[in-house]
């Protein structure tokens, strides 16, 4: 059995919708997906599992605190462990996203983990105080490609693509 490892923070819930999402698109029998908030998951999950999303909100032009935090914790303790094995990201962003897609790449390339596909970035465009602390609606559009990401990953690995 294959195993699927999203790894998710969301605040206003718009990042979690993205990451239910992906985990809607699986439905491969021989893959199981481990669903866990980045304060959750650890070494452990990156090693047991063959493939990963991570889905994070854009915070101050960057991925989330708790999302680093999570990259923190486990980049040594899997480092040269995870090699080759595929990943997707996910970001709800207020404004366009790129670089919080960029430090992630970062760790990923560090890992030497490969891409699947180019980040699904969902924009906002919340600006304010009052819109950036607000309860997110992710529509339906952006849902859609989300759930494709995690179809995709999902049946990489049950086809031994990757």
């Amino acid at each position: 059995m294959k195993k699927l490892l999203i790894v998710f923070h969301s605040k206003t819930g718009g990042t979690y919708q993205m990451a239910q999402a992906a985990v809607r698109g699986e439905s491969e029998p021989d893959v199981d997906i481990k669903f866990i908030h980045a304060a959750e998951a650890g070494p452990d999950e990156l090693i047991e599992s063959d493939g990963y999303i991570f889905a994070t909100p854009e915070n101050l032009a960057m991925m989330s605190g708790m999302m680093k935090d999570f990259f923190d914790r486990t980049y040594y303790p899997v480092l040269d462990r995870i090699v080759g094995r595929p990943y997707a990201m996910l970001i709800c962003a207020g404004s366009d996203g790129e670089n919080a897609a960029r430090q992630i790449q970062r760790i990923a390339t560090g890992w030497r983990l490969k891409a699947m596909a180019d980040p699904i970035i969902v924009c906002t465009h919340a600006q304010t105080p009052e819109a950036i602390l607000a309860p997110k609606q992710i529509g339906e559009f952006d849902l859609q490609r989300c759930q494709e990401i995690g179809a995709t990953l999902a049946a990489g690995l049950s086809l031994g693509i990757y």
